[in-house]
């Protein structure tokens, strides 16, 4: 679209196709049904929703900044907020975009910041005259895209756990602790959205505004989300497992050098004892006067390490 703030204007042809729609025509309830995506950032997107007579309670609702996933009957149609995935190139994809929709008198009108994958695929299906043949038909595509392109995702945080649970064995470290944290900060993103998501589905679906077919592919949208939901839940339960198995391999490690030390400390101490004793300057030492007197004493303290040494084996210390 030339409008910046205007990213898609389109009157539905009722055959898969779309013709484009002035930014500067006023809607009325016998227009064609049509669809108008706006930048909810932009002053222009608030200019044109007044201009058209929209309530007040749903321009609120389509300009909002902060939104959580939930579908609710506004001012005589059906608000419904989504979220998808952000699959632009250096996104992160748990950081989702937000996606308001109103649905009221054979129109849809919806918002958002950035930029949607699945709403430029829809867009190019209707371009190509293979999209949806009406409105109820647009909403389940775009919701049966924004769930297509979670799954990917998904499965990717899954590999990406299933690789660290291969290189524990050979690099138990802090790095794949510090990759583990990440992985489970990111499942626990996504699930922030995409579980209240799948009740705005189950409202979405019992809706009068969808008829029996494009019901049932928001259900089986649903499912699919259901299933997303619970293998997100399964990577983040096995990250957190390698997380502590890491921890464990790490403390034992810890462990097994400290009693390590422990057992030298332990060594030396009699040891030790004996050099600080016969290391004063005082008079009456043994051996004084004897040119063999320090073999001796090496002798003994040899002896000693031995004795320890064979004590300890015995307690099984060793």
């Amino acid at each position: 679209m030339e409008n910046s703030w205007l990213k898609i204007a389109l009157t539905l042809d009722g055959k898969g196709g779309a013709q484009a729609l002035d930014a500067d025509h006023q809607l009325t309830a016998d227009d064609q049904p049509c669809w108008v995506h706006l930048d909810y950032t932009r002053d222009e997107s608030e200019q044109w929703l007044q201009r058209q007579h929209i309530p007040a309670a749903v321009v609120d609702a389509l300009l909002a900044a902060e939104t959580r996933p939930r579908a609710t009957e506004v001012a005589g149609g059906l608000l419904v907020y989504l979220r998808g995935v952000n699959l632009h190139p250096g996104a992160r994809p748990e950081d989702m975009i937000a996606l308001r929709l109103w649905i009221s008198d054979g129109r849809i009108i919806s918002s958002q910041k950035r930029t949607l994958l699945s709403l430029q695929e829809v867009e190019g299906a209707l371009a190509r005259g293979h999209g949806p043949k009406t409105l109820a038909a647009l909403v389940a595509e775009v919701v049966d895209q924004l769930i297509w392109r979670m799954e990917d995702v998904i499965a990717n945080i899954e590999d990406e756990v299933e690789a660290c649970a291969e290189h524990l064995d050979e690099t138990p470290g802090a790095a794949l602790t510090s990759q583990l944290g990440q992985l489970r900060r990111r499942a626990i993103t996504l699930r922030r959205y995409l579980a209240p998501q799948r009740e705005a589905l189950g409202r979405l679906q019992g809706d009068d505004l969808l008829g029996r077919e494009d019901a049932l592919v928001v259900r089986e949208a649903m499912e699919r989300l259901q299933r997303l939901l619970e293998d997100l839940d399964a990577a983040r339960e096995h990250a957190t497992l390698l997380q502590e198995e890491v921890f464990s391999v790490q403390n034992e490690a810890i462990n097994d050098r400290m009693y390590l030390l422990a057992m030298i400390s332990a060594l030396f101490m009699p040891l030790g004892f004996l050099t600080g004793l016969f290391g004063i300057n005082v008079g009456g030492l043994p051996g004084t006067e004897n040119d063999a007197a320090f073999w001796w004493f090496v002798a003994a303290m040899v002896a000693v390490a031995v004795g320890v040494l064979l004590w300890m084996r015995k307690r099984r210390w060793l």
